[in-house]
């Protein structure tokens, strides 16, 4: 009845995302195969309160004693279940969903992806695949990307955030979102998508028209590269501090605070800022430059 797809598409959090994915590779057994169905809905019973397909489970009050587990077939019982132990990873992870050209050899790297610390991994068909990663494999995974298969690789990866319950966005609204917009870009190149919130995904123009959501890859990479340089370089009160301070609305001010700021700097991340000219960056850009600061990890060589 309900494909592997169709289960994923029925997360309501990256928790559930994650919990599904790591059922469908060790307990595929857990999903039914046959055709039962669950009774139509009234008062007195109906179909699992998740799924809305399959029976809800027999005893399942005794079983599962948490809020509205009574009211879900076993298969969506046992996701619930294990999501409530994942949340703290989901959300330091993200999810990539792929459509590239040729897929087969990608997967045949790494025998799966299995190279990094990937979190959950789906194939949907020769040209789809979903991944989950902790954030800040991300660079490293589209590095080895490129190097491997960067000139006969085209398609498009859009990097998704992940959601928690009752936050408005659900998982299966930023999936259904992903697929949809996966048409709107033709095979000649290999390009990333960067949503770092739920909402980017459902309102998209702006982001977009300001140059901040669609990169080609290596592009996206020069601006991960950044963005560790800059997490190395700077200690944390410092990029509040220079945060703060490029979002002045006042010039005047800005230009007092900033022969402030600078002289508290080290010469290093003096001369970084200058050859940047980050001054002159449009905000959305020094916005996006923080986002992403979140998703690399800092260089051991500084």
């Amino acid at each position: 009845m309900l494909s592997s797809f169709d289960w994923l598409r029925r997360s309501e959090s990256g928790a559930e995302l994650l919990a599904t994915l790591e059922y469908l590779t060790s307990r595929p057994d857990l999903f039914p195969t046959g055709d039962e169905i669950g009774p139509p809905f009234s008062a007195l019973d109906g179909p699992c309160q998740r799924c809305w397909v399959y029976p809800r489970a027999p005893s399942s009050r005794q079983n599962y004693p948490s809020a509205g587990s009574g009211h879900r077939c076993p298969s969506c019982q046992a996701i619930v279940t294990r999501a409530d132990r994942l949340g703290r990873i989901s959300h330091q992870s993200i999810v990539l969903w792929g459509l590239v050209n040729r897929l087969s050899k990608l997967l045949r790297m790494g025998e799966g992806f299995s190279g990094y610390h990937v979190l959950g991994a789906y194939v949907h068909d020769e040209n789809h695949f979903l991944l989950m990663m902790p954030r800040r494999e991300l660079k490293p995974w589209l590095q080895e990307l490129v190097i491997y298969h960067g000139s006969d690789l085209k398609g498009l990866i859009q990097i998704l955030p992940t959601t928690a319950v009752g936050k408005g966005v659900s998982m299966r609204d930023v999936l259904c979102r992903a697929v949809y917009h996966e048409a709107r870009f033709p095979m000649d190149q290999l390009r990333v998508r960067f949503f770092s919130a739920p909402y980017q995904i459902l309102r998209p123009h702006t982001r977009d028209q300001q140059g901040l959501l669609t990169f080609e890859v290596s592009e996206f990479l020069s601006v991960l590269e950044m963005a560790a340089v800059f997490r190395t370089i700077l200690r944390p009160q410092e990029q509040a501090s220079l945060y703060e301070l490029l979002n002045l609305e006042d010039t005047s001010e800005e230009q007092f605070y900033w022969g402030r700021f600078m002289g508290f700097l080290t010469q290093e991340a003096k001369d970084m800022l200058n050859a940047w000219r980050i001054r002159q960056w449009p905000k959305g850009r020094v916005k996006l430059l923080y986002e992403l600061v979140e998703y690399v990890a800092f260089y051991q060589t500084y």
